[in-house]
């Protein structure tokens, strides 16, 4: 374990330059700032329509590349080239790209015909391959941002409003979702479940759930027994707590030391404005 971070390697070099491939949102800018804050070299791996300007805006010109998704090669390349000795990948990428408008190179196009099964875990899996075939240590996707991660306690300081037969039956259900590797997330009722999250993402679950206009919803979010960190982090920030908040869903239940919560500070001032509580289990 590293003094940086619980989730950076024993041995990590602090001298050699991480790779930091970023999808969308505010998670990689919050990996770059720590990363400076420790003093740490990042080297950005960017996409077009995906990594946010003001994380592009964040990093010199000279330190980074933007590429089209699917360009594996050129990324390896990239890389290389700027002689990283880890990658970190962080921030979602179009869910749709996985099967409309990818731009496969051809070290992309080999990797997909040799895939039986083309989801996220496969596909970012066999790039996590090829990432180490190069010599560089990908890390675990929580590396830095220890600070930002589910705690086991009613973390908005209230009194959590879910009895706990219901709070387990919503974690169960949840655990079970993800070891069918359905999703990650599920929505329930005092023992009734209201809806699964599954391709659709995290968002649209909510909304699905709310649509049955009652009280006493729980949202639950976990991870599978077996979940590779390296580019599979679940995470909660500021516009799922608002689509919670327009759903009328007021508890979430996130796993402690695996749910990155975005921008933790504001995503617990705002749950306490909108009087929605965040409870840490496991």
């Amino acid at each position: 374990m590293s003094a940086l971070s619980a989730f950076l390697p024993a041995n990590f070099d602090s001298k050699r330059p991480i790779g930091l491939i970023a999808g969308q949102g505010l998670y990689p800018l919050l990996v770059a700032r720590a990363a400076r804050a420790h003093g740490l070299v990042i080297k950005l791996i960017g996409f077009e329509e995906e990594t946010s300007p003001e994380l592009l805006n964040y990093i010199p010109a000279s330190d980074q590349r933007v590429l089209l998704v699917g360009q594996l090669g050129k990324m390896l390349k990239a890389l290389r080239d700027f002689d990283c000795g880890y990658a970190l990948m962080a921030g979602q990428i179009t869910p749709r790209r996985l099967f409309k408008g990818l731009h496969p190179d051809i070290k992309a196009a080999q990797i997909l015909f040799s895939l039986k099964r083309r989801n996220a875990e496969t596909i970012f899996g066999a790039i996590a391959s090829e990432i180490a075939a190069i010599g560089i240590e990908q890390l675990d996707a929580r590396a830095l941002l220890d600070d930002q991660l589910a705690e086991a306690c009613c973390m908005t300081g209230r009194t959590f409003p879910i009895q706990d037969d219901y709070l387990q039956h919503g974690i169960h259900i949840a655990r079970e979702s993800a070891r069918l590797d359905i999703g990650q997330g599920c929505v329930v009722r005092k023992g009734t479940v209201l809806a699964v999250e599954a391709y659709e993402g995290t968002d649209e679950m909510l909304r699905r759930a709310g649509s049955f206009k009652t009280d006493g919803a729980l949202f639950v979010k976990t991870v599978k027994s077996n979940q590779d960190f390296r580019f599979d982090v679940p995470c909660f920030g500021l516009r799922t707590l608002e689509v919670m908040r327009e759903a009328g869903i007021v508890a979430a239940a996130l796993e402690k030391n695996k749910v990155i919560m975005i921008d933790k500070p504001a995503v617990l001032r705002q749950a306490r404005t909108w009087g929605i509580s965040l409870f840490g289990f496991g």
